[in-house]
């Protein structure tokens, strides 16, 4: 589990397709942070994705494995040696929740469709797809690319949110020119509600 505080930019060092084109991937992502306490089969979130760390050279860096699923749903097949990411470790069971529960399983992806400086924030407008905006809730939290943010405004075919000075510094999201994709997770709790109102609905 993560809370959508990301801890650190990291930086792509190498993506191979080991099945060619459109099948898994290999990712080795540069990270001193994330990997200074790493070992096999920790947890990683890259833009948002949990990943499962399977080497650590030793180096700052960690190789991860990448199935068909997650590229299909994820920013994660586009990325290239050099692409800037947002890294994040599991948290700890004693750590402060300072964002909200991530899980880093990515429900899927939005584009960024105008960017407003203000003074010391932007505020950033997105489009996504309806299946995922009927789980965004004006005040509510999501996920965008492994950040944890509030939702300021959302209608059936866009969600808004500010990133103030820290978020625009610390994350990805500070150079994401209009056009961008981004990871999307919305709050696990409205996908259990709805299950649960469906399944009493069909009993």
């Amino acid at each position: 589990m993560f809370t959508g505080i990301v801890e650190e930019i990291g930086t792509v060092r190498d993506v191979a397709f080991p099945g060619g084109a459109g099948t898994d991937a290999v990712l080795v992502v540069e990270g001193p942070l994330a990997t200074s306490d790493a070992a096999p089969g920790d947890s990683i979130a890259v833009d948002g994705v949990c990943l499962t760390v399977r080497d650590l050279p030793g180096d700052g860096t960690f190789t991860a494995d990448v199935m068909p699923e997650t590229l299909r749903r994820t920013t994660l097949g586009g990325l290239r040696a050099g692409s800037r990411v947002d890294l994040e470790r599991a948290v700890r069971a004693d750590a402060r929740l300072g964002g909200h529960v991530v899980q880093g399983h990515v429900d899927g992806v939005a584009t960024l469709v105008r960017r407003d400086p203000g003074d010391r924030w932007d505020d950033l407008l997105f489009s996504a797809p309806a299946s995922l905006l009927r789980y965004v809730a004006e005040k509510g939290s999501v996920a965008v690319s492994g950040v944890s943010l509030t939702v300021t405004r959302v209608d059936d075919a866009t969600f808004g949110v500010s990133l103030i000075p820290t978020t625009l510094e610390a994350t990805v999201l500070g150079d994401l020119a209009p056009g961008g994709q981004v990871n999307v997770e919305v709050d696990v709790l409205a996908k259990y509600v709805e299950r649960l109102l469906a399944a009493g609905a069909a009993s």
